[in-house]
């Protein structure tokens, strides 16, 4: 077990270096999600898998998903297997580019604040890919993603939620609220937690994500620059269904993701 945390050295005289041939890659990327958005998950957005097998749209988006990563200097890493379509994932939340991460191993339908619909071109893919946007600290809002989310998963399309509902610092894991696991009770669907997790050389990374008080820029562009990492996703065992008992399958989330996020991972693939 490992429970150190390492960042890029202090003095890193190779990001400007990094910065010269990420932003074109990056500017290249974006064009072609933008083809990919226009002439791909616009008339077949709705398409779910079949006996285990990814329809080509899910591939598309997880192809674009790793290259992005890669464009950043992270390597996408799984341990574990995900859960055959449909399945509710709830995962731990430091980072924007956490739903890159997850869609690099397997295309779902996440649930995001209502802020991104809105935001230039990030907004239009966001939507493309089939994203249920929520409008924080509203009750009516809430109960509306909740009737989306239980549509799409009886409809044979997975789900990807942020059960702390916002982004933790510094490596702490926030309490998971109980409410969004209804939406897998509801459509009899099984819940599988996800621990995203960064590291370089097999120690965790923490600081990867939103460093406290960073705005998006500011940590999309400190990404941009950093060292490579290795980015992990680790599929864990999926949680018992328990009707009465939502806060039970949330603490039991939790702990599997806790867990993971500190233990010495077995690499099963890299991207």
């Amino acid at each position: 077990m490992s429970t150190h945390t390492v960042s890029a050295p202090a003095r890193d005289l190779m990001r400007p270096l990094r910065y010269a041939w990420r932003v074109p890659l990056l500017l290249l990327h974006i064009v072609l999600g933008i083809l990919l958005c226009a002439l791909v998950l616009t008339w077949n957005r709705d398409a779910v898998m079949r006996d285990g097998r990814e329809p080509f749209t899910h591939r598309m988006i997880r192809w674009w998903s790793t290259a992005l990563l890669r464009v950043f200097g992270l390597r996408s890493v799984r341990v574990g297997q995900p859960l055959a379509d449909p399945v509710l994932f709830v995962a731990n939340h430091t980072s924007w580019i956490d739903i890159e991460l997850l869609h690099s191993q397997r295309a779902a339908c996440f649930v995001a604040k209502a802020e991104i619909a809105s935001w230039p071109l990030v907004g239009w893919l966001a939507s493309a890919g089939g994203t249920i946007f929520h409008r924080r600290g509203s009750n009516h809002s809430l109960a509306a993603v909740m009737q989306v989310m239980v549509e799409r998963l009886r409809g044979g399309r997975s789900v990807a939620v942020f059960p702390e509902g916002g982004t933790g610092h510094n490596g702490v894991l926030r309490v998971f609220h109980a409410r969004i696991f209804q939406a897998a009770l509801d459509a009899g669907v099984p819940v599988q937690p996800v621990a995203l997790r960064f590291a370089r050389d097999g120690h965790r990374v923490i600081d990867a994500g939103f460093r406290e008080h960073e705005n998006f820029m500011q940590n999309f562009l400190r990404l941009l620059g950093e060292a490579p990492l290795d980015a992990e996703v680790h599929f864990l065992e999926p949680v018992p269904a328990t009707p009465d008992a939502r806060r039970r399958m949330a603490e039991l989330s939790r702990e599997r993701i806790a867990q993971a996020l500190e233990d010495q991972p077995n690499h099963d693939s890299r991207a």
